[in-house]
């Protein structure tokens, strides 16, 4: 029986700062474009990562499987994550870092409709989906209401995005593989370790392969590096994984719709971008749709408590 839970209160509180992490890094990644290709960065932060979680495991006398089966999903795991990355990391060659944090979490949508037809635990309600369309719906409208009238190149916007909303699709079919295979019975240490070793080694091979391999030393460089390889690839996914392991996955999903809605807000208060009014209107659509997917299995466990406690008449 699959002893994953609904989301309680400590849960949504390191959802919550996992998604404020998650915005940042796009916005740190496209600010540091002109002193290394995002690919590059996203390869080195990941193989940095990979290193520095290798060396916790070992001092916490763990061993990660390397063969069989088991390494075996880890590996297509990795692929996904790195495939994921990339899509990242070229991406933001070609639109703005607002569009790629919005487009790559549809990844929700993706996982909770595969596991969906693939768990029975992680069935959704049609009051969940009416959920997952209203937050759908909020995203959208934020997205479209933003200030892209700026952008004077369509065409290479729209591959951007096309591209980014590709990246959502990899992570969700990532969610998906880790879910139905041994790997939601590992520590999500050792999963983590199979994606970013992979991804590290992929994504700087395809950095150096495709001449992207450049790099200009700066104290902003090295700093994001830093944030990027030990808060976000590290700490952040880390907790993610272990998470995953816990709590219902579409349920997580769902809550990472934040992730876009922090990305704006930042870049309003630290790029001075506007506040439309279609943004307040999709940023209240979205809270909307994670609350009715996230508070219906408590209502639904509410519900069956109190009618069980009830005294029978």
């Amino acid at each position: 029986m699959d002893s994953r839970k609904s989301l309680d209160l400590s849960a949504i509180l390191m959802l919550v700062a996992i998604c404020f992490i998650w915005a940042i890094q796009q916005i740190g990644l496209k600010a540091t474009a002109d002193f290394a290709a995002p690919v590059l960065q996203l390869g080195l932060r990941s193989a940095i990562a990979a290193i520095l979680l290798w060396l916790v495991t070992q001092l916490r006398g763990q061993h990660i499987v390397l063969s069989g089966p088991l390494a075996a999903a880890g590996a297509s795991a990795g692929v996904l994550f790195a495939i994921e990355f990339l899509l990242v990391g070229e991406s933001l060659r070609h639109t703005s870092a607002s569009h790629v944090v919005v487009f790559l979490y549809t990844a929700p949508i993706f996982a909770a409709i595969g596991l969906h037809l693939k768990l029975p635990s992680e069935r959704l309600a049609p009051f969940q989906w009416i959920g997952i369309a209203i937050a759908s719906a909020g995203i959208a409208v934020a997205f479209f209401g933003g200030d892209s009238a700026t952008v004077s190149d369509l065409s290479s916007v729209l591959l951007g995005d096309a591209l980014a909303l590709a990246a959502g699709a990899a992570w969700g079919a990532t969610t998906i593989l880790i879910r139905t295979s041994g790997l939601a019975a590992i520590p999500a240490a050792h999963t983590l370790f199979y994606q970013l070793a992979v991804c590290g080694a992929l994504l700087t091979a395809t950095a150096v392969i495709t001449g992207q391999a450049d790099i200009v030393p700066s104290w902003q460089l090295g700093a994001n590096l830093a944030f990027q390889a030990i808060i976000v690839s590290l700490c952040s996914f880390l907790v993610w994984f272990w998470l995953l392991t816990r709590y219902v996955a579409s349920q997580m999903g769902v809550f990472s719709f934040m992730t876009p809605l922090f990305g704006v807000v930042l870049g309003f208060l630290l790029l001075d971008e506007p506040l439309t009014t279609e943004f307040i209107i999709g940023s209240a659509g979205v809270l909307a749709g994670i609350l009715i997917v996230s508070a219906y299995p408590w209502l639904t466990q509410k519900r069956i408590s109190r009618a069980f406690s009830s005294p029978a008449e």
